[in-house]
């Protein structure tokens, strides 16, 4: 009897083995499909930045070449830069100017800095804190007219409650309205008010993403609180405290609804334009003065100031980092 054996295949013959099968790369029409249905959903923001920001910011630039009335907007006199000579020239753009970077200062810094304090309070466990953290967020919230109204009542110099406490002290009445600093400290008070719970949860935010196995090496090493906080909290908070002092800086140079709504809707900026800022003299100069040409090289003048103030922000920061790098 004969029979017949079968082998298989030795291990090192790989001659004979099967080949493995290697999974297959989408077909190029099938990725070049699955594009242009990503650039469809994409598509509508750019149509709407487009139409809302971009043109414009374009219309306005080539408006503020032109002597341009708003009762007669269809006629336009082709002017070149005689409008941001007339501005640069005009005692009314400086004023606003400096009332616009004196404003800006003294909300933005002790508001920055309060927020800070605030955010590194609620990072800790606290009963109640979730409560903290939306009453924080209340005066946000809050209607600007409203705010505004509240305010002119406690800095009323007559009636004001502000006035009041300064009499019982004995101390002299400020005139918080037709002053100068005392009305540029006022409106700072509204903007301070306002905003600082806003920074204290953009703070609180950036606190949460510090790693908290940093604290407590320092705490074995023997760090104390205020050291934990300049070494670790400071330095781990340096992208959002810059990202919070660009928004404060564009938010002071756009500054509107304050001083308009202090001095009663008016846009001057008081008896003497003592806080008349560039956001007033653009409106001012456009729909009181009836010169759109005027207005529009205002704001692209409020665009170069804050352009120009963004990038030294972040020179300065960027400085600071290669020195602690």
């Amino acid at each position: 009897m004969t029979s017949t054996l079968t082998t298989e295949p030795a291990a090192g013959d790989l001659s004979r083995r099967r080949p493995r099968r290697t999974p297959s790369a989408a077909p190029q029409g099938r990725r070049s499909a699955g594009s242009r249905i990503a650039y469809v959903y994409i598509l509508p923001f750019f149509l709407v930045f487009a139409a809302f920001s971009v043109y414009p910011w374009l219309d306005t630039a080539w408006i503020s070449l032109h002597n341009v009335r708003l009762s007669t907007y269809d006629q336009r006199e082709w002017v070149g830069l005689a409008n941001y000579k007339d501005l640069l020239t005009n005692h009314f753009f400086w004023n606003a100017f400096r009332n616009t970077l004196t404003i800006g200062v003294i909300s933005a810094v002790p508001q920055l800095a309060i927020a800070l304090g605030i955010a590194h309070l609620l990072n800790h466990k606290l009963r109640g804190r979730t409560f903290f953290r939306v009453a924080i967020l209340m005066p946000y919230a809050t209607s600007l007219a409203a705010a505004t109204v509240i305010f002119l009542e406690l800095y009323s110099p007559q009636y004001g409650l502000i006035n009041w406490f300064l009499d019982l002290a004995h101390l002299p009445k400020v005139d918080w309205q037709n002053s100068k600093w005392p009305a540029q400290f006022a409106i700072a008070s509204i903007v301070m008010w306002r905003w600082t719970g806003y920074n204290a949860l953009i703070f609180l935010a950036g606190l949460q993403a510090v790693d908290q196995e940093l604290y407590a090496a320092a705490s074995v090493d023997g760090a104390g609180k205020w050291g934990q906080f300049r070494h670790i909290t400071l330095p781990g908070l340096r992208p959002t405290i810059i990202f919070a002092i660009v928004v404060s800086t564009i938010g002071s140079a756009q500054l509107f609804g304050e001083p308009l709504l202090y001095h009663g809707g008016l846009p001057d900026g008081g008896s003497a334009g003592q806080y008349q800022t560039l956001g007033l003299l653009m409106y001012q100069q456009g729909w009181a003065n009836d010169r759109l040409g005027l207005a529009s090289a205002t704001a692209w003048s409020m665009f170069v100031i804050i352009l120009a103030a963004v990038l030294v922000n972040l020179v300065i920061s960027r400085r600071r980092e290669r020195k602690a790098g």
